[in-house]
């Protein structure tokens, strides 16, 4: 099942002709985008951008990696540390 079938991401506020949205993002999806590597975003943009001119929308390659790419770097962004990050990049314990 495709992430548009399974109702993902879900628009929440917005939706006006000013183009903005908040969107809504599982933690199935908000994982899949933030382990994403920038070919993967690129290819999915792609992919959005050829749906959505089947049909009659046409979205520039840019402006669809940006919408792609943005909430990618949110999510990521928002990810907990793990311990084992987190520890190596600090300073040293004394002990």
């Amino acid at each position: 099942m495709s992430i548009f079938e399974a109702g993902e991401p879900r628009i929440v506020a917005g939706q006006d002709n000013d183009g903005c949205v908040v969107l809504a993002l599982s933690p199935c999806l908000s994982a899949a985008l933030a382990d994403a590597g920038h070919a993967r975003l690129s290819d999915v943009a792609a992919s959005w951008t050829r749906l959505r001119a089947e049909e009659g929308e046409v979205i520039g390659t840019e402006i669809a990696d940006a919408i792609v790419g943005g909430p990618a770097a949110v999510v990521s962004s928002a990810r907990p540390v793990s311990s084992s990050r987190a520890s190596s990049s600090g300073p040293p314990h004394s002990a």
